[in-house]
């Protein structure tokens, strides 16, 4: 892992490892999934690479049941999480979900906004109450969430993407992203790209992410809106798979 600096000699996030660096040299079998060990990890990683994209979305939702089930953070969800990271550039990203004229990248996007959402201040400090120490230095939670400034590195690229589906999602996986405090000066960039989705778009679980954060920011935001008093459940939004079958 390497650190470099801009002209301004400013410190930047470190670069995430490459995606053929993560699969080759992370021990899968050693590491815990929600069911079992991780020794099948690989070879859906790799599905998410052929050109077919119902297999892309298909190995997708797979990896959310494997290292998020039940919005948890296993042994396995942190390489997992950067490994989806280091290809949001691949070609492979590129291809239209099924029936929907949208990047993959897209859904890459929202899965890693999905993951770091469950190691999000809002989950951690309510899962805190009941199990202490759930943040102690070198526990999985806490290990997880180190890596935030590396995945807004490789998210932050897509903030003005130029597909609307795209850019949202790599806003609302940022905006998860610099609650770290090592990201705070992104904030105030951040805060204008997320006015834009609150004025924009029409996916509440999305319009509830931006208000949070520019609520936490200090920033004027308009009076709370229904669906925040909702439990928000964003893997029944974002699994991908409703893409496997044409709309009606």
């Amino acid at each position: 892992m390497t650190h470099s600096r801009s002209n301004a000699d400013a410190p930047r996030e470190p670069d995430v490892p490459p995606y053929q660096v993560v699969l080759a040299e992370t021990d899968w079998g050693s590491l815990q999934t929600a069911f079992g060990s991780g020794r099948d990890l690989p070879k859906v990683l790799a599905r998410l690479l052929t050109p077919d994209p119902k297999t892309q979305v298909t190995a997708l939702s797979e990896l959310g049941e494997m290292v998020g089930h039940q919005n948890t953070i296993y042994e396995a969800t942190a390489p997992v999480a950067m490994y989806v990271a280091g290809i949001l550039t691949h070609p492979a990203a590129t291809t239209p979900r099924p029936y929907r004229n949208v990047p993959i990248r897209a859904a890459l996007l929202n899965w890693l906004a999905s993951t770091a959402y469950d190691a999000s201040d809002e989950i951690v400090s309510r899962t805190e109450q009941y199990f202490p120490g759930y943040l102690t230095p070198g526990t999985i939670m806490a290990s997880f969430r180190d890596l935030r400034p590396m995945l807004y590195r490789a998210v932050s690229p897509f903030l003005q993407d130029s597909h609307a589906d795209v850019r949202e999602a790599a806003v609302v996986a940022a905006l998860i992203l610099t609650e770290h405090p090592a990201l705070a000066e992104h904030r105030d960039l951040l805060a204008v790209h997320a006015r834009a989705i609150l004025d924009t778009s029409s996916d509440d679980p999305n319009r509830r992410v931006v208000w949070k954060a520019l609520e936490a920011w200090g920033h004027d935001v308009p009076a709370p809106e229904p669906f925040l008093e909702e439990r928000w459940d964003w893997r029944s939004y974002r699994d991908g798979r409703g893409d496997l079958e044409p709309p009606f």
